[in-house]
């Protein structure tokens, strides 16, 4: 099976839960970046320039064999059950990380609409105020949901769930967002605690090492 990820040249959890996934199962891929300027062509026409299509025209997309697989959900199901890190015969169990992988979607909606297509001034303003209103509840839900037992938020091992917080909160707290605090999760223990979790284990680390650029700030939960 030759699996091929295509996406913009930034590690955002989008994309990472699912390769991250994979490197955690031993399965190869390649990854091949997308432009800007392929990207614009690719949300008027729903292909890149050699002819590949790429569905609902938009990215991540993952071809399999050639076939176009889009959307974070159905991706990161796809390639965890490829690696193990999502189960093929426990329902209760996969959706309990669906659930998770629901919430990082509804958090990146919410931010990155606010403020689109306006001037920075304006966009930093509406989001210091999301920070402060409906970013900072879904946070608070989030963390109670993560609760404070067991090591990771579904199950004993490393999962879905935790990358994808893991990554999540990374983009949220780097400082790259104008009018979202680095310290966003400063409150919220139990997010930090997964964070920190991710951040520190063995596996993270080497893929860090192999893929991220040189001073990457991965978030202020940031360890070694």
């Amino acid at each position: 099976m030759k699996l091929t990820f295509l996406y913009f040249n930034f590690p955002f959890w989008r994309s990472e839960v699912a390769k991250i996934a994979l490197y955690f199962g031993d399965v190869d891929f390649e990854s091949r970046v997308i432009s800007s300027a392929e990207f614009q062509g690719v949300k008027r026409d729903g292909m890149l320039r050699d002819g590949t299509i790429v569905p609902f025209h938009q990215f991540p997309c993952l071809l399999v064999d050639d076939v176009p697989l889009c959307q974070t959900g159905a991706i990161a199901r796809f390639c965890g059950k490829l690696s193990g890190l999502y189960p093929v015969d426990d329902a209760m169990q996969a959706a309990q990380i669906d659930q998770y992988i629901d919430i990082a979607t509804d958090i990146t909606e919410l931010v990155s609409f606010t403020g689109r297509d306006q001037d920075p001034e304006t966009k930093a303003k509406l989001r210091q105020k999301l920070a402060q209103d409906g970013l900072a509840r879904k946070l608070r839900i989030l963390d109670k949901m993560i609760g404070s037992e067991g090591p990771w938020i579904v199950g004993p091992h490393i999962g879905l769930p935790d990358i994808a917080i893991w990554r999540l909160a990374g983009w949220l707290t780097a400082g790259s967002l104008d009018g979202i605090p680095e310290d966003l999760l400063s409150p919220f223990d139990n997010i930090l605690r997964i964070c920190t979790a991710v951040d520190q284990h063995p596996k993270i680390q080497a893929w860090v090492a192999m893929t991220y650029p040189e001073g990457y700030n991965r978030g202020a939960f940031q360890v070694g």
